[in-house]
């Protein structure tokens, strides 16, 4: 069998069973078994898994993921989600659309003490999406910026996905949640203006005068104190030097919780919860670590990755050409893979094209501002149908909302998200601005 059928074999045995909704993580390991035990035989393979399973997790990294993830389930149950939303809507309520413009605010504070796109979905649309409806929001605005909100969770550091980038590519963490905040406050305002524009153009899906809109006290503003305290301490401490990202997860987790025990919102199953779902979160990435390393290697051993790089080289594209392409190919794959599934999948394949053309940049700066585009468009992915997984989280806490009326109600956001992208695409120095700052 030639190398270019081998690596279809894979990946056709990976469709298949994602299609008959195996796990990707055990769709990509068996794909990847298949494919090395092809070329090695199994000796070769049984070694390979001996060591590749330590070599892994015993990476101290990685323990930054599920500090991460502890950090945003604190938040989660302790209460801070309420209070970001109160504060946010007695800053926006004098606009037209101001409820979903705080929802939007809400997720983007949020998502930077959670790092979670789900997560960040999820919680808000519990606070949000029961007054918005109450002030006479269409289900198509409520469900659809909740959605695209929630994005907002991995635009904003901290960021699952951008450590994960950071992890595969052996790029700087720090310097990669640096690039990642101005592209991230540009999409929270991107979002803030669609709605501004949608709500004037198709009437009907916001109150035009909301005379009962909320009031910005001394405790609104007070709620909102532990969470700007834990986001200066965590991020003041990673870019003064005082800690390493990972050592600032484990501090972030910790003020989270101690916020939470201040509000008095965490009880004790509160606190197995958090646990829970950080172990069971992190097993899953983890076990999509294992079945993508394999996957990757079996198609190493095909040496089709390095032609792949060979030919595109060969075409005679322009770099930008050649990302742009890139990134159209992650649009598409989102509708069928999770965010972390395409990174760990691709990521080994695609990054050594990128990072061996001329963008007219150092290295690194390159490798950071593609990490950069690739995750505005792993955002895309989490709203565009037909799977749209921000969408389906939202739908499914919103009974009463057909799942076509909120596939309707994002579109704006995605207009949003294709003009950012472009702009970001075009001017790679946005991104770039704030790493040279961090040493």
């Amino acid at each position: 069998m030639s190398p270019v059928s081998l690596a279809l074999l894979i990946f056709g045995i990976m469709l298949v069973f994602m299609a008959v909704r195996v796990p990707i993580a055990v769709a990509m390991f068996v794909a990847g078994a298949t494919g090395y035990v092809m070329q090695t035989g199994w000796m070769p393979f049984s070694y390979f898994l001996n060591t590749q399973a330590f070599a892994r997790f015993a990476s101290y990294d990685l323990s930054v993921i599920p500090l991460f993830i502890l950090m945003g389930h604190f938040a989660t149950q302790g209460g801070i989600s309420k209070a970001l939303f109160q504060f946010a809507a007695a800053i926006m309520g004098g606009f037209r659309g101001g409820l979903a413009m705080a929802a939007v605010l809400a997720s983007a504070a949020f998502g930077a003490i959670c790092g979670s796109s789900v997560a960040t979905a999820a919680t808000i649309t519990g606070v949000a999406l029961p007054e918005m409806k109450r002030h006479g929001y269409s289900g198509r605005l409520a469900t659809g910026t909740l959605a695209a909100g929630g994005t907002l969770g991995i635009l904003i550091p901290p960021s699952v996905p951008l450590v994960i980038y950071a992890i595969l590519t052996e790029q700087n963490i720090a310097k990669l949640f640096a690039a990642a905040i101005v592209p991230g406050l540009i999409a929270m305002f991107g979002y803030m203006v669609a709605i501004g524009i949608y709500v004037r153009l198709v009437p009907g899906q916001a109150p035009e005068v909301d005379p009962n809109r909320p009031s910005l006290t001394l405790a609104s503003f007070l709620g909102i104190v532990p969470i700007a305290i834990i986001f200066v301490l965590v991020f003041g401490g990673i870019y003064g030097g005082y800690f390493t990202p990972t050592e600032g997860a484990a501090v972030g987790a910790a003020a989270t919780f101690l916020a939470a025990l201040l509000k008095r919102e965490i009880t004790w199953e509160k606190f197995k919860l958090c646990f829970y779902a950080t172990a069971s979160s992190s097993a899953m990435i983890f076990l999509i670590f294992i079945g993508a390393d394999l996957m990757n290697s079996a198609l190493a051993l095909t040496q089709v990755p390095n032609q792949l790089a060979g030919l595109v080289d060969g075409w005679g594209l322009s770099p930008l050409m050649v990302v742009t392409a890139i990134l159209l190919f992650y649009v598409v794959l989102g509708a069928v893979m999770d965010e972390l599934s395409m990174l760990l999948l691709t990521i080994p394949i695609f990054f050594p094209i990128v990072i061996g053309m001329d963008f007219g940049m150092p290295r690194e700066s390159v490798a950071i501002w593609f990490g950069i585009m690739v995750l505005m468009t792993v955002g895309f992915g989490l709203l565009a149908p037909p799977v749209g997984l921000n969408v389906y989280v939202v739908n499914s806490l919103a009974k009463d909302v057909p799942i076509a009326e909120s596939y309707r109600g994002v579109m704006p956001f995605l207009i949003s998200d294709t003009l950012r992208t472009t702009l970001l695409l075009l001017f790679p120095g946005i991104s770039l601005w704030l790493v040279k700052y961090v040493s």
